[in-house]
């Protein structure tokens, strides 16, 4: 007899009607890999979703996807932001149409300062925020400004990297791994930094091992386990799951 929490009823579910972010049966490959395995969710405007799992659960790949890094490899479903379908995009078109990810290695730019990362990232439009109201949000990037970025701290270098994405015109912030190897004061700077953003109106998916902070940051959680979906719902339902998160977060 199966003895196991059955939390299928919300596995795979997607809205009848587009929200301003849509993810409908993708399905992505590394190869031959089957990583990403028809994955359907909505994100609504002004969100914070958090993207959660074990590791390997396939987050990464999925905000890649979203992405349309190239890597993995979209082979199936649709993506759709703000009734526009980015399935058919590049990653620099979905730029463009207003995606801003922000990858686990942050990718700072070496040899520049920490202005000139920001100043790069607004050379050519849709420009969104401007250097100094970059520099309202994040002070210690101010003070720093005409330091290279990579000699930053850690959580100076996820300030920098979050800041050159606010820096183009952006509709939907990626998140991959934002507190990781941080301090916790420092993730209660980044974690206060996202809640401004939030009132700013920017639609934020969140990909995070520490799935506490993650959830009460975030509105709702989406719960990946072997590339599927097994969860789609509130952050408030899965932190007051402990069946849920023992058996798909470990925690």
């Amino acid at each position: 007899m199966n003895t196991q929490p059955d939390f299928s009823k919300n596995a795979n579910h997607a809205a009848t009607a587009p929200a301003f972010l849509s993810v409908w049966d993708v399905h992505a490959y590394y190869g031959e890999s089957y990583i990403v395995q028809g994955v359907s969710f909505n994100v609504h405007e002004g969100e914070i979703l958090a993207l959660l799992g074990r590791n390997g659960a396939g987050k990464t790949s999925t905000l890649r996807s979203i992405a349309r890094i190239g890597d993995p490899e979209v082979r199936k479903g649709e993506i759709w932001l703000d009734h526009k379908p980015l399935h058919n995009m590049s990653s620099y078109e979905a730029a463009q149409a207003g995606l801003g990810l922000v990858p686990e290695d942050r990718r700072i730019i070496p040899g520049l300062t920490v202005e000139e990362n920001l100043k790069l990232a607004q050379i050519a439009p849709p420009i969104g925020w401007s250097i100094e109201r970059l520099y309202d949000l994040f002070p210690r990037l101010g003070e720093r400004r005409m330091q290279e970025g990579v000699t930053l701290s850690g959580g100076e270098q996820q300030m920098l990297a979050i800041a050159r994405a606010l820096a183009r015109d952006i509709k939907v912030l990626l998140l991959d791994e934002p507190y990781e190897g941080l301090a916790p004061v420092i993730v209660d700077e980044i974690e206060k930094t996202l809640r401004i953003i939030k009132e700013q109106g920017i639609t934020t998916v969140i990909v995070e091992q520490n799935a506490v902070r993650a959830l009460k940051l975030a509105d709702r959680a989406v719960i990946l386990d072997t590339g599927g979906i097994v969860f789609d719902g509130t952050a408030a339902e899965v932190l007051e799951n402990k069946a849920l998160r023992e058996e798909y977060l470990a925690i």
